[in-house]
């Protein structure tokens, strides 16, 4: 077994050898922290062992005392770590924590994704290699989770989670609704109802543009929000000012002119 050893990134028994630096780390996520460069995963060629200090090339096992670097190991990522069902993907090119048969890659999006997204999402290409529009940090290679939104984007899970908590409830980069909100929607449509325009603002319309179904319409202004016709959201945009319908005028008596 491996012996209780690593950083706060990985378990592992061995330092890596940088490429780039020829100094000694227990992962690349820890050299790049230290130095004002990053270290090159796939061209690690050499390990130092932790129990009896040899260096060698990479393997799971030492050569010298027979410690296992890790319960898991990848020749190509050159990743040791505890078991925790990681698997390669190719088209990735990268570790994934698995299992692997509950994820699959969409060649479109180019990232593995899991099963029950499966004809279930929408596709954006290379969505991957964007950074997250929150934290502008890579999602394609970040040990952090990410989270699929309706309209196609990523996000890392964490950052999701913020943006939710702090009441932000459109994508950040195409402003489509995050999560469901027909919930929401129809508390809107209560206080609405409970809350009716002042008589001045009663019977002025407004164009709006609908951030979820891309509709255009005209609707009712209301300070509480503007619903699209089309699909029921409330994530609109107003596109102009107001249409102020004209008041039916009041029946008045023809005035009589004095006879002379």
């Amino acid at each position: 077994m491996a012996a209780s050893a690593g950083c706060d990134h990985y378990i592992r028994s061995c330092l890596l050898k940088a490429p780039c630096c020829g100094k000694l780390y227990v992962c690349r996520l820890c050299h790049d922290a230290e130095e004002n460069h990053q270290m090159d995963r796939f061209k690690v060629r050499e390990v130092q062992c932790s129990a009896c200090l040899t260096v060698q090339q990479t393997q799971q096992t030492c050569q010298q005392c027979h410690l296992l670097f890790g319960e898991y190991y990848c020749d190509i990522c050159h990743l040791f770590d505890k078991d925790k069902k990681q698997y390669h993907c190719q088209p990735c090119g990268i570790c994934r924590i698995g299992p692997r048969e509950k994820y699959f890659h969409c060649e479109k999006c180019n990232l593995c994704l899991a099963q029950d997204l499966q004809g279930n999402h929408k596709c954006v290409e290379n969505v991957s290699r964007q950074n997250c529009p929150v934290c502008m940090e890579d999602i394609h290679t970040s040990r952090i989770g990410a989270h699929v939104l309706p309209c196609g984007h990523l996000l890392h899970k964490t950052c999701f989670d913020d943006m939710i908590r702090t009441g932000a409830y459109r994508c950040p980069l195409c402003m489509h609704s995050a999560c469901d909100m027909q919930n929401h929607w129809k508390e809107i449509d209560k206080e609405i109802a409970q809350s009716p325009m002042p008589t001045e603002y009663q019977g002025a319309m407004v164009k709006i543009m609908c951030n979820d179904c891309q509709a255009h319409c005209t609707v009712p202004f209301h300070v509480l929000g503007m619903k699209c016709t089309s699909c029921g959201s409330y994530n609109t945009a107003q596109d102009g000012g107001l249409i102020q319908l004209q008041q039916p005028e009041q029946n008045m008596e023809p005035q009589q002119h004095d006879q002379q």
